[in-house]
């Protein structure tokens, strides 16, 4: 496979993905068309903040599996056109945790101390001891926007120095947020109680801007450290506040345009410390984010799960191998029972039997949905698979049960509408050989690959040998088969698994006979 990277990554996650066997094409000064160029036949990219992922770059990306973004933030990269590509996107939230973590409380400390400004003026020959009068942290109440896992880790760091912690983060729960020390709040609450602000929010049309004058005015006296995400704090406002004694200081590490502009107002006031977004600038962070994001890169051309994966199902990885034989077994069961309805699939329901029901299976429902729609002739893959069902106005639900009457472990896939429903189970036998062993409430036996003809037919003597005689006629070879009736002389289905191509004639031909039913061709495994 060929991985493009268009932002410096470490050493160590380009190691990774060439002892795996894979081509690492750098192009760090790509953009516009050149960039679009390169990436046309890129099976893997790998990006940092500096590389717009935008739906002109999916276009041109027709054999894009995976964008890896080497860190947290994913405000470049279009997460809604990747899933409507079939493009995993995964970044690496761990590698560079304790980093930011620690930069936020150091900036923290030099806002409290007026550490680099008292820095810069003994530099200057000035011994200016009296003019900075500090902070203390202890005893202290810490404001913490957005509890997440750089959150948390600032929230524990800060609570260990006796800091008092509220927070704000209407995705988390009290019971884990008390685990912390934490007191969750509402927005406002938090500002106002907040002696030192810290933002750990992602950036959102949501979020963009959600912190101007008036909620500044809500934190007055206190300070304000942003090692987040640039955009979310209204610039100007706060260099005004700090500016007019609103604040008594600020420390940003991000900033809503990168590089800052040399006529930032932010730039003009002492008590606003600036850094260039050095957050995640440790040697081991760079590392860890690296390894991350090219471990995970190298997991999805392996369809293996990609543990940090934004738009795509995911599965634990000691879990995986108990999973994955399943999934193929549940694509074709989808592909199957959509060729079978041979109308328009309004519903879909994949339910578990027997052991598989205690697995976490997101990734094996959207691999069913993938096999109900490939036929179809969309561009379907288990990552877009779910929002093709919802785009589409398609149900689906899921269920589980322990209990199964005939098998370890049961899959069944069901696809249907308003008039009808066609119903096809898959297990596997003796490990992983897998088998459909029942298609619309008949018993069969049948192996999925290749190339199948299902027929419908009155039980009757003379039936599969007329089968047999068109398709020989037709020389198309059938490489095995099983019948299975509901009650002697009632309805039988057979699945024949056939080695060629099954014309429209020969179909034609059975269907002429008032003994056969039904006929359906079809085709597995992409041939």
């Amino acid at each position: 496979m060929k991985v493009l990277v268009t932002d410096p990554i470490a050493d160590a996650g380009l190691d990774v993905l060439r002892d795996a066997g894979h081509e690492v094409e750098t192009g760090y000064e790509l953009e516009g068309d050149d960039l679009l160029e390169a990436v046309s036949d890129a099976h893997g990219l790998i990006v940092r903040s500096g590389t717009e992922v935008d739906e002109t770059l999916f276009e041109a990306a027709e054999e894009l599996v995976i964008v890896g973004r080497a860190g947290i933030g994913v405000d470049n990269i279009d997460i809604e056109a990747a899933t409507d590509h079939g493009v995993i996107v995964a970044n690496a939230p761990e590698g560079n945790v304790r980093a930011a973590a620690e930069h936020t409380v150091a900036m923290t400390f030099a806002t409290a101390r007026s550490v680099p400004q008292a820095h810069i003026r003994l530099k200057n020959g000035e011994w200016a001891k009296s003019d900075y009068l500090g902070a203390e942290l202890d005893g202290k109440t810490l404001g913490v926007v957005g509890l997440g896992r750089v959150g948390q880790e600032v929230a524990k760091k800060l609570d260990s120095l006796g800091m008092d912690i509220v927070a704000f983060d209407p995705y988390i729960s009290e019971e884990r947020a008390d685990r912390l020390g934490a007191e969750l709040v509402d927005f406002e609450p938090c500002l106002e109680r907040a002696d030192f602000l810290t933002i750990h929010t992602p950036l959102t049309p949501e979020t963009e801007g959600m912190i101007g004058a008036e909620e500044l005015d809500l934190l007055e006296g206190g300070y304000l450290v942003n090692v987040g995400r640039g955009g979310i704090v209204q610039e100007d406002a706060l260099a005004a506040k700090v500016e007019d004694g609103t604040l008594s200081g600020a420390a940003l590490d991000v900033f809503a345009e990168e590089p800052l502009a040399e006529d930032s107002p932010l730039l003009e006031h002492d008590d606003v410390i600036v850094t260039p977004h050095l957050g995640a600038s440790t040697e081991a962070a760079q590392e860890n984010v690296a390894v991350s994001t090219a471990e995970q890169v190298a997991a999805a051309f392996l369809d293996e799960p990609v543990a940090n994966a934004l738009n795509a199902p995911s599965i634990d990885e000691s879990a995986f191998p108990r999973v994955k034989p399943y999934i193929d077994i549940a694509e074709t069961a989808g592909k199957v029972a959509a060729q079978l309805l041979e109308s328009r699939t309004e519903r879909v329901e994949v339910s578990y039997e027997g052991e598989i029901a205690d697995e976490d299976l997101e990734f094996v429902t959207a691999s069913a949905l993938k096999g109900v729609f490939e036929p179809l002739e969309w561009q379907v893959n288990a990552v877009n698979a779910p929002q093709i069902a919802k785009d589409r106005g398609v149900e689906v639900t899921e269920s589980k049960t322990r209990q199964a009457a005939d098998f370890q472990s049961l899959i069944s896939v069901t696809v249907g509408n308003g008039d009808e429903e066609i119903s096809v189970d898959g297990t596997l036998f003796a490990g992983e050989d897998p088998r459909i062993v029942r298609i619309d409430g008949y018993r069969v036996d049948a192996i999925p690959h290749g190339k199948m003809v299902v027929t419908r037919n009155t039980d009757e003597p003379g039936v599969i040998g007329l089968i047999g005689s068109v398709m020989g006629k037709y020389d198309v070879n059938i490489a095995g088969m099983f019948n299975a009736r509901e009650t002697i002389g009632g309805e039988a289905l057979t699945v024949y698994n056939v080695d060629g191509l099954v014309p429209e004639e020969a179909k034609q031909e059975l269907n002429e006979d008032d003994r056969i039913l039904g006929v359906d061709y079809i085709v597995l495994n992409g041939q």
